[in-house]
């Protein structure tokens, strides 16, 4: 396990601080003006995935053509436009990189895209959106990043590439989910705000998706549940062909033999310190050639800064690692 160690200056070392100041307004004028140019430049795209699933997505090129592109996917109840997405999109837009950035199914504005609701088992409609990007640009260097559950979905379609015809370049994987059983463990019995948080914002986005197909879903109910545990078993239960809770958190853990085949060259940046992502989980990868693990002892979950205003850590980190996998200067 290798480490490129992270030092926040020490009023910054408190993981939840790390963990919640990403998402913060108090972040957002600042990263919205860095991400002007890449936002003027970006275009909507929607993909056909394949099985008659369609994801969008949000292509910027450069103003001169470049062959270097990155696809960025969010995390569980983000999207596109979240923070953490845009800082690290205007980051490599200014340094040479075409984005484009995934939206997840059921996440954003895409409720009324596909019938059927989300859940992180749906691998081959994220594999389906690469293999499309890589169809809309054949000559393009392709690499892939994501952070969290969408860190998580990185790696399994690294694992997939080969067998699907895709070429990546790099994976870099931010604070990916290892096993959700743990993590749901930690979002149950750790700080309340963080559990909250995602409660809120999963309710939310089950109403939008009700009032996108008010014939296919009535939620009823589990529109109250504040129990994410409960909340989650339920609609595993009525809308997913998983027939319990355990499997289908098993059905995207990425630990235990899950990486062995790993292929394509991946590295994951995470924190020992992170809340909601288990650091003891790391030890329980498969150890492939091709992934470097890079964990630092600060950095809370998907956090990495060193100050409110600019890039974090992890940008950096993310563009010397596509640049020197690209043949870029660093």
């Amino acid at each position: 396990m290798s480490a490129r160690e992270f030092e926040p200056p020490r009023w910054l070392r408190n993981p939840h601080l790390q963990s919640i100041l990403p998402s913060s307004a108090l972040r957002r004028a600042f990263v919205l003006r860095r991400a002007a140019p890449v936002l003027a430049a970006s275009r909507d795209v929607l993909l056909d995935c394949g099985d008659g699933v369609r994801l969008l997505g949000h292509y910027a090129a450069q103003p001169v053509e470049s062959r270097d592109l990155v696809v960025l996917i969010h995390g569980w109840e983000g999207s596109a436009e979240s923070r953490y997405v845009l800082s690290a999109a205007a980051y490599l837009h200014a340094r040479g990189f075409a984005i484009f950035r995934l939206n997840l199914r059921d996440h954003g504005p895409t409720h009324a895209l596909n019938e059927g609701l989300f859940h992180s088992c749906r691998i081959a409609e994220v594999v389906g959106a690469v293999r499309a990007v890589q169809a809309l640009h054949p000559a393009s260097r392709l690499s892939l990043a994501g952070y969290s559950l969408g860190g998580n979905f990185s790696l399994r379609v690294a694992v997939r590439a080969p067998a699907a015809g895709i070429r990546l370049t790099q994976v870099v994987a931010v604070c990916p989910v290892l096993d959700p059983e743990h993590t749901l463990e930690s979002l149950e019995r750790g700080l309340w705000i963080y559990r909250d948080y995602f409660v809120h914002k999963w309710r939310s986005s089950l109403r939008r998706k009700r009032r996108a197909w008010p014939d296919h879903y009535d939620f009823g109910v589990l529109l109250r549940q504040r129990d994410l545990t409960h909340l989650t078993e339920q609609l595993v239960l009525r809308y997913t062909e998983y027939p319990t809770l355990r499997d289908y958190l098993h059905g995207y853990a990425i630990v235990g033999e899950v990486l062995a085949a790993l292929e394509v060259p991946s590295r994951i940046l995470t924190a020992l310190d992170d809340p909601i992502i288990p650091a003891s989980d790391l030890e329980r990868l498969a150890r492939s050639p091709a992934l470097t693990i890079s964990a630092t002892r600060h950095g809370g979950h998907c956090g990495f800064l060193e100050g409110i205003a600019g890039p974090s850590w992890a940008d950096r980190e993310l563009y010397a690692t596509l640049a020197a996998a690209h043949g870029l200067p660093r």
